[in-house]
């Protein structure tokens, strides 16, 4: 599928204001989407990431982007919504089970919201950044969990019931390493000084360097060739 035929077609993609979902918005784009941008302010540590969100969303041009308040703070259950401690030094990795990093259900949450506006705005595509190769073992960045819940869009809303619609998650980062992801991003002209990735940054919003995160998108950019544009607190990494 090409650029002529998304001509003036809408998708919503959900924006982090990550490597990985600045990315798929370039993708998007380049296939000739017009783009509604969907972040989230869920009771994260902080909000870095959603500025990040805002500059891209300008970056590209988006038609919309809108910020959605869910208080996923007040469920509890993560390191990055609550109390416990962003683990430091060690790679999390699926291996060694699911991460405390884990936000229980987020991503289900995060789709549901943008089916929603995928309704509202009548267009079929939802585009999201998940990963299932360089990650930190979510349940929810893998293939057969997009795949269920595309299942799920298209028994359970009216565009597909009443009018025939087909939605999409389209997922095209979902098979990719991180290095490829950045050749990718590059090759379609992505800034990644504009994007954040650290769980637990310091007041001034600077990357720790030390979390999975951090790790993960720094081995990318070694891998890539590439140098990561990323400000660290810390030059010792582990």
């Amino acid at each position: 599928m090409g650029p002529a035929d998304n001509e003036k077609k809408g998708a919503v993609a959900l924006s982090s204001g990550g490597l990985d979902s600045t990315t798929v918005l370039a993708v998007a784009k380049s296939l000739g989407y017009t783009l509604y941008s969907l972040s989230f302010r869920y009771g994260q540590r902080h909000a870095v990431e959603l500025a990040a969100a805002r500059r891209i969303a300008r970056f590209f041009g988006a038609a919309a982007h809108r910020i959605v308040n869910v208080d996923l703070a007040g469920l509890g259950g993560s390191a990055l919504t609550g109390h416990m401690e962003v683990p430091k030094g060690d790679r999390e990795t699926a291996d060694e089970g699911i991460p405390v990093t884990y936000v229980p259900a987020r991503n289900t949450i995060f789709l549901s919201y943008a089916l929603a506006w995928a309704e509202v705005l009548d267009v079929r595509d939802i585009f999201i950044g998940v990963n299932s190769i360089d990650y930190s073992g979510y349940p929810d960045c893998r293939p057969e969990y997009i795949a269920a819940f595309e299942r799920m869009a298209n028994l359970g809303t009216r565009m597909a019931v009443e009018k025939g619609a087909r939605f999409r998650i389209r997922s095209p980062l979902i098979e990719m390493t991180k290095a490829q992801i950045i050749r990718t991003g590059l090759a379609l002209g992505v800034d990644y000084s504009l994007t954040h990735s650290c769980y637990d940054p310091d007041p001034e919003g600077r990357a720790c360097g030390r979390c999975a995160s951090c790790r993960i998108r720094r081995d990318g950019f070694e891998q890539a060739g590439v140098e990561d544009p990323t400000i660290y607190t810390t030059k010792e990494f582990p």
